[in-house]
């Protein structure tokens, strides 16, 4: 196997030799076999183990056996305990994501703060059956029954030409040592019961079930890579960019056939899921909402705007009077001016005395009220949005400036009465918003 290997690596994975590597390491057979092998390549390695702390003292032996090995070998060991119960009911997710996204954003932040070029994962071609068969009971498109990628950003996954079959022989062959987990054995996760149960039963039905199963996942890979590319044509064509946001006509998406392929193709990277919803906003009422766990989609008359949910929804920002540039939640620039220099949307001159800082910036809320410069009497901001117009996601980004809680500009729109210049003004403050 190790000939192999390092075939594989001369061939496939050159820059494994000229980088600094985080190899993920649990102390298993697969990440054990995996840390023999590029030692025996002399590649430049580092071990991250994450302690998950969900099977008590057999996770700190993990642990102990991992960083023993690492003096054995004289590599350096990253090691990191994880409250994984806690994330999991935080986020709403099950144990297996939630160690998964843990374990990703703490091998990134490695990589972040260390000469470490990539992460090294040890999953093998037993683990991309599986995770295909997963996927296939869940119901999936082309990208899920691909298998798992060997490279995905800086993640590079060496031993997928590899059956569990080829490690546990090496292991053997070699008398390397590793640590069961006894959870593995356990079949009340989906993965396991696949492993354990199904697995076994397609392997009986021909003597080289996983190569053939190999060929078939690259050629389906293959024409997953000839239909992204189809799909990034289309993108290209129907995807307008549209005030930070895209904007697609409904009516370009009722053009293609077959529907439910191109909908899934355009829209399942933005995390979608519920493909009947997402076809029934071409039909439904303005306004209807479907959401992703990143992303939004609204139906505005005769079109969809997709857009990236908000994380500041509700939050306020401070303008001190002291500031003369604002860069969040908006770019404002403040200037402290003799006169009124120019007219424009984008621009609102203030009698500076009539204000109280620090000013608030914040989102439109129901009964809100302003005093629409130039008319006589107070107007109600939803009103406001309605006569110009606005789609649901624009009113939901639109910032108001407020000076003890009045509406001092709705900005970039329309700014109030109340603080406008007169013969009175003795101080003028210029306000820009910078696009």
């Amino acid at each position: 196997m190790f000939l192999k290997f390092k075939e594989h690596i001369a061939k496939n994975l050159p820059s494994l030799k000229d980088n600094r590597l985080l190899l993920a390491c649990s102390g298993g057979l697969d990440s054990m076999v995996l840390a023999h092998l590029c030692l025996g390549l002399g590649l430049d390695i580092e071990l991250a183990h994450c302690n998950f702390k969900l099977r008590g003292a057999e996770s700190n032996g993990d642990e102990d056996f991992v960083r023993n090995s690492g003096r054995q070998w004289g590599v350096q060991v990253h090691v990191k305990h994880f409250e994984t119960e806690e994330y999991a009911r935080n986020h709403g997710i099950s144990i297996q994501m939630a160690a998964r996204d843990l374990r990703y954003q703490w091998f990134t932040e490695i990589l972040d703060n260390t000469s470490c070029g990539y992460v090294l994962t040890a999953h093998h071609a037993d683990d991309s059956l599986e995770t295909f068969l997963i996927n296939l009971s869940r119901g999936t498109g082309l990208d899920g029954l691909s298998g798992i990628p060997e490279i995905n950003g800086k993640v590079i996954r060496p031993l997928l030409p590899f059956s569990q079959k080829e490690l546990l022989g090496y292991a053997k062959s070699e008398n390397i040592n590793w640590r069961e987990d006894s959870s593995n054995a356990s079949t009340k996760y989906l993965r396991n019961k696949i492993r354990h149960q199904i697995v076994p039963l397609l392997k009986e039905l021909h003597p080289t079930f996983l190569q053939n199963f190999l060929r078939t996942q690259n050629n389906l890979g293959q024409s997953n890579g000839i239909l992204k590319n189809s799909i990034l044509e289309l993108k290209d064509r129907v995807f307008q960019p549209w005030k930070g946001d895209i904007k697609i006509r409904i009516e370009d998406l009722r053009q293609l056939h077959p529907l439910d392929a191109h909908l899934y193709g355009l829209f399942n990277d933005f995390g979608f899921t519920e493909w009947d919803d997402v076809k029934g906003l071409l039909s439904a009422e303005s306004g209807k909402q479907v959401f992703s766990r990143t992303h939004r989609m609204v139906k505005d008359r005769d079109c969809l705007i997709l857009s990236k949910l908000q994380s500041n929804a509700g939050q306020s920002y401070y303008v001190h009077i002291a500031d003369t540039r604002i860069d969040r939640p908006v770019k404002l620039l403040l200037e402290d001016v003799r006169c009124i220099d120019e007219r424009a949307k984008n621009v609102v001159f203030l009698d500076k005395e009539k204000l109280n800082f620090p000013l608030v910036l914040r989102n439109w809320i129901n009964g809100d009220y302003f005093y629409p410069f130039g008319m006589k009497g107070k107007k109600k901001v939803s009103k406001f949005f309605k006569d110009e117009k606005m789609d649901l996601v624009s009113k939901e980004k639109q910032w108001l400036l407020c000076s003890d809680n009045k509406i001092v500009w709705v900005v970039g729109k329309r700014a109030d009465e109340r603080f406008k210049v007169d013969d009175s003004t003795r101080k003028i403050l210029k306000i820009t918003q910078i696009t």
